[in-house]
């Protein structure tokens, strides 16, 4: 299979504040390198670009030496938190921007979708920007009107097709702009974040055509998104970049679960921010922690062996019918279990509840944990995503439980047992 894009020691250094070296003797000594065909003498002092901290100097590294081949029909995620170089390296990739050092090469033309209207003019309607956007991507005439029914159609606003695009909504500008992305007789697609912009109806009918166009047309697609559920769904492989530098490249499922690990602080104890009103409310949770059977905290817990999660909360008022519950979701965001208990009285005061469980049979990797309580009427604290668990590889010889397989992540069968007591323990929390 022949290379779509390959990338030879990419970087891309930037100028930060006032352009220039600050002295006409180094701005002179910069230009005779350049003649000279020489590296820039003042980007050796250039920093990594880690938006977090303070740097010593006034260029950084967007992009460092990136290294990488896709192939042609490959759909490739690009992960990294904010600030890692993922929207520079695809206007690289896409000729908005020249590289510092390094070269690429592309085989094919780009349709490139990197924010909310590129290559669009306000002033002109939707018609004419779907002609124009497709002569700058190197289109006919010929081509665009062969496609041009099935890019309204797909865009959803036909009715605004003759009204100037500076009167559509964020949401329509995406639509038709993806709409003329997707259809064009390009060989790359590359799409930035864009797709965060449309409603929950159109981000699955985006989806779903750059699965069409990659399975179906064998057009090579780079994606870069937040959304992991969406990578992981899309894409066979993915490159995460951190900083400007590829922290890994390899299957999505894997580089995917890198990345989270990479972006939590792993804890064990999780104490709750507690509502304004919460000396008012029924009840409210205070702590949370993950320990093993023995009440240690734990950071991991090892596949297959006995674990807790305890919860300690206060009831304010005497509640005749209290329900705590615990959610457990994986990467993309799919429940896999949750447990609950209720208590036909608790009076006021201080109380624990422990989940605990004999045997965890779910694969290696990071999961959310999800808190709630409630009565019957009512949910009263809930708590989304508000702590992270990790499960951890051992041999397979310790599992000796049935499971079963649900996308891949394994759900133990046999069910959690809950107790809630008094705790003297949550008075001090």
């Amino acid at each position: 299979m022949s290379k779509a894009i390959q990338v030879n020691n990419l970087s891309k250094a930037y100028q930060l504040g006032e352009i220039g070296t600050g002295t006409i003797s180094r701005d002179i000594e910069r230009f005779i390198a350049k003649v000279r065909g020489k590296e820039d003498p003042f980007l050796k002092i250039g920093e990594e670009n880690n938006r977090a901290s303070k740097g010593q100097t006034g260029v950084v590294w967007s992009l460092k030496d990136i290294n990488f081949e896709i192939e042609q029909g490959d759909t490739v995620g690009i992960i990294g938190r904010n600030g890692a170089g993922k929207s520079t390296l695809l206007k690289i990739l896409s000729r908005v921007t020249a590289p510092t050092t390094g070269s690429i090469k592309i085989k094919g033309r780009i349709a490139s979708l990197l924010e909310v209207g590129t290559g669009f003019h306000p002033d002109l309607t939707g018609r004419e920007n779907i002609y124009l956007n497709g002569a700058i991507l190197g289109m006919r005439k010929a081509e665009i009107k062969r496609k041009f029914d099935e890019i309204v159609d797909f865009s959803g606003v036909e009715r605004y097709i003759d009204t100037p695009v500076k009167r559509y909504s964020s949401g329509m500008y995406v639509r038709l702009a993806f709409a003329v992305a997707a259809h064009l007789e390009s060989e790359i697609m590359i799409v930035d974040e864009v797709l965060a912009v449309g409603d929950a109806e159109f981000q699955r009918k985006c989806l779903g055509k750059m699965g069409d166009v990659s399975k179906g047309e064998g057009r090579t697609v780079l994606f870069v998104s937040h959304n992991m559920a969406a990578v992981q769904k899309l894409c066979r492989d993915a490159i995460f970049l951190n900083n400007g530098n590829i922290n890994a490249i390899g299957k999505t499922s894997n580089i995917v679960a890198e990345y989270l690990r990479s972006s939590t602080i792993q804890k064990s104890i999780y104490h709750i921010s507690l509502p304004d009103n919460h000396e008012s409310m029924m009840c409210y949770a205070t702590q949370l922690q993950i320990e093993d059977v023995n009440g240690k905290l734990q950071q991991e817990i090892p596949i297959g062996h006995p674990w807790q999660i305890r919860v300690f909360f206060k009831v304010n008022q005497r509640a005749e019918s209290f329900i705590i519950a615990l959610s457990v979701y994986n990467s993309s965001d799919l429940v896999l279990r949750t447990s609950w208990s209720k208590k036909s009285d608790l009076s006021t005061g201080y109380y624990e509840a422990v989940f605990k469980e004999d045997q965890l049979i779910f694969s290696p990797g990071l999961y959310s944990l999800s808190l709630g309580l409630s009565n019957y009427e009512q949910s009263i604290h809930y708590l989304e995503n508000m702590a992270e668990m990790t499960i951890s590889d051992v041999s397979s010889s310790t599992l000796d439980q049935t499971i079963v397989r649900v996308n891949n992540v394994g759900v133990v069968l046999n069910p959690m047992y809950i107790t809630i007591a008094e705790s003297p323990v949550g008075k001090r929390i």
